[in-house]
């Protein structure tokens, strides 16, 4: 059996695929948001916000749901 690659999670409600083992911060990136830069950034895992100081060690899941919520400035 082939180690697993990719796994699905749920993301803002549309199902994505990302790579086993991927943390909040690798998923940040793939939206091509950068998580160094974290101002008006807020994610959720599972209905539980994670703290930005966790992001690189929160690992997602398969099946989990992740929010990705970020500030616009504009009217």
């Amino acid at each position: 059996m082939s180690p697993q690659t990719a796994i699905e999670i749920s993301l803002n409600g549309e199902a994505a695929e990302v790579a086993a083992g991927a943390s909040v911060a690798d998923v940040l990136r793939g939206r091509g948001l950068d998580p160094a830069d974290p101002k008006g950034i807020a994610v959720a895992v599972n209905d539980e916000v994670v703290r930005k100081e966790d992001w690189t060690s929160t690992s997602v899941d398969a099946g989990d749901r992740v929010e990705v919520i970020t500030a616009r400035q504009g009217g």
